[in-house]
């Protein structure tokens, strides 16, 4: 399986601004075929040990069953309308992908 982590800063940093993005991840990029998982959430600003990275607002997490399955959602229609209807108000946009197992 293949973990797909994005974290996104905001230009508009606002709680509606991200509640905004979290809910159009929601809208647009859950469902895809071949996703084991989909979850889209904000940072937990109550852990704020020396460990924690703290300079994003907002994450989206999607497991796929494999590599085919993400390519696939990469060239979605879904993920390319996310992106351009989204992007003016990235700051900054950190993707994290690894492999994993269910064991």
């Amino acid at each position: 399986m293949l973990v797909h982590s994005v974290y996104f800063s905001l230009h508009d940093a606002t709680p509606e601004s991200i509640d905004q993005l979290v809910q159009t991840c929601r809208t647009l990029l859950s469902g895809h075929p071949g996703t084991e998982h989909f979850s889209a959430g904000v940072l937990a600003k109550e852990f704020e040990r020396e460990v924690n990275v703290r300079d994003f607002d907002v994450a989206l997490h999607i497991i796929f069953t494999d590599k085919a399955a993400h390519d696939r959602y990469q060239v979605s229609e879904a993920h390319q309308r996310f992106i351009a209807e989204n992007k003016s108000n990235w700051r900054q946009v950190r993707v994290f992908d690894s492999y994993t197992s269910s064991e």
